[in-house]
């Protein structure tokens, strides 16, 4: 991103809502940037932020080992606003006091303001905010104002006099507190002066820019598996740099119906770029003939895609990027509570273990977005909905939806299977409400009877969870009749199968695939 826009810095100390933070700055159309706590001030003056935000956390400031602040930045002569603990770390700094509260403050508090100011600029009083705390300031600085108090923190919001510092114990990213946005819009328009010139169209012509400036006449060569972060990372690379760009898509004989087609078709025959795709399936069921434990299986598949792939790329001939759809929740995972800077990207998002004669140089073109604006950047690039609104889809593929070993015939039956299960969801309205939905082969036969016979067939379980983020989820609880349907097209239309079950657990204590 061109660092000619406005930014917001968010220093990170490790609480859950440090994205959400960052996510609701962009909403406010200013350009946001999660940070480790560990940045020194001299990095911000080198390129000086509009403002700083500093997060809450789940530590106590006065404990050892807490996670604590370079006090620098405080007369860096940029706007400061601490959250929850990044109120109380900047009093504790400054001089103030921070101790236990003998009353905790969690879920809603009813607020009153005292003061308006620039931070409360339009907000009504009282107002119903959301607490999460345990600690609270006592003593304050000399040149403190209190703006906002609730019943049991007097200290609820406060402003350094003339320094534009701020302090608020409550949370504004979350939906529970009444007013919030207007509270971080007035932070970043009224405090920080930011005019709120960030948006996807912008993003899309400075990215372009950039890219055509750092590749040049080069070659790139990117991953396309035909998710959503390489598919609008392959499109804006193809708007910025056209044919140099070089797409290859393995075909590991694990993908959904229809899948190999659709890629080729969206991106070889519409988009016209350069494709190379490569029909792998027999190569792959070979490998994992036999093969039942699902971590050989995910061994073995990761190992053959690279050989594949390497083999590929260098048919291209002498490339000196590789592209990869990296998102910016890849990056923040890695700034982590211990202060690590270091983009230390997912192993899913990585062409990782090439061979040592493929050195390349990675661009990451969406590494600042986060997954809703890569799918607003896909849109306003010309990829259908169908991509961009795709559910999550493990790399190993229908390999890992499919216990045991895997033969051509049964992944075939899970294929079918799936494929019904997904067109019923469709075709409900549900499949961009549910995070996952899809279909598991278990291989075991069970007694069935259709008509006057006897069969002896395969069983496949459904599953559908709802998530925000992957890391907890609660199943489905999709409509009977829906279930119902679903069930008999599948015994209806794909041979070997006798019989449908429904995953009925959360996670935990399951995980959402099944291997």
């Amino acid at each position: 991103m061109s660092q000619k826009h406005e930014r917001i810095v968010v220093y990170d100390f490790g609480s859950q809502y440090s994205q959400l933070i960052a996510r609701r700055i962009r909403e406010c159309h200013v350009f946001s940037q999660v940070v480790p706590f560990t940045t020194k001030a001299a990095e911000l003056k080198a390129d000086p932020p509009s403002g700083i935000i500093l997060s809450g956390g789940p530590a106590s400031v006065y404990a050892a080992g807490s996670p604590q602040i370079d006090a620098d930045i405080f007369s860096l002569g940029i706007p400061v606003l601490g959250i929850c603990y990044g109120m109380q770390l900047l009093i504790h700094t400054l001089g103030g006091q921070v101790a236990p509260s003998k009353s905790r403050e969690y879920g809603r508090a009813e607020m009153h303001i005292k003061e308006q100011g620039k931070l409360f600029a339009g907000v009504k009083s009282p107002l119903n905010v959301w607490m999460s705390h345990g600690d609270k300031v006592l003593k304050t600085l000399d040149d403190t104002v209190v703006l906002a108090s609730t019943a049991n923190t007097e200290n609820a919001a406060i402003a350094l006099a003339g320094r534009e510092i701020y302090g608020i114990q409550f949370h504004p990213e979350v939906v529970h507190t009444e007013n919030g946005m207007r509270i971080l819009e007035n932070f970043c328009r009224r405090i920080c002066g930011c005019s709120g010139d960030w948006s996807m169209s912008t993003f899309i012509a400075d990215t372009v820019e950039s890219i055509r400036r750092r590749v040049g006449s080069d070659l790139v060569i990117l991953g396309l598996s035909g998710g959503v972060d390489s598919s609008v990372a392959a499109a804006l690379i193809h708007k910025a740099i056209g044919t140099q760009l070089n797409c290859i898509f393995v075909n590991n004989g694990m993908l959904r119906k229809n899948e190999p087609e659709q890629v080729e078709q969206l991106f070889g025959e519409n988009f016209q770029m350069k494709l190379y795709s490569v029909n792998a399936s027999e190569r792959f069921l070979e490998k994992l003939a036999g093969i039942e434990e699902p971590e050989q299986k995910r061994k073995i598949i990761g190992r053959e895609f690279i050989e594949v792939f390497a083999n590929t790329a260098r048919s291209i001939g002498e490339a000196r990027f590789l592209a990869q759809g990296t998102t910016y929740p890849d990056v923040i995972e890695s700034i982590s509570i211990n202060g690590n800077p270091s983009a230390v990207i997912k192993s899913h998002h990585n062409v990782g273990g090439l061979p040592a004669d493929l050195k390349f140089e990675l661009l990451e073109p969406l590494a600042c977005l986060f997954k809703d604006e890569v799918r607003e950047v896909g849109r306003q690039l010309g990829l259908p909905e169908q991509v961009l609104m795709r559910q999550p889809f493990p790399g190993p593929g229908l390999a890992v939806r499919h216990l045991g070993a895997v033969t051509r015939e049964t992944l075939a039956i899970l294929r079918e299977a799936d494929a019904v299960f997904t067109d019923e969801i469709f075709q409900a309205g549900l499949y961009e409400k549910i995070w996952q939905a899809f279909a598991i082969f278990i291989p075991m036969r069970t007694v069935g009877v259709m008509g006057d016979l006897r069969t002896y067939d395969y069983i496949i379980a459904l599953r559908a969870v709802e998530s925000q983020d992957g890391m907890t989820a609660d199943w489905v609880n999709l409509p009977h009749p829906l279930l119902q349907r679903i069930a008999n097209r599948i015994i209806n239309e794909v041979r070997g199968v006798n019989r449908v079950v429904y995953d009925i657990t959360s996670k935990p204590p399951a995980t959402i695939e099944w291997e």
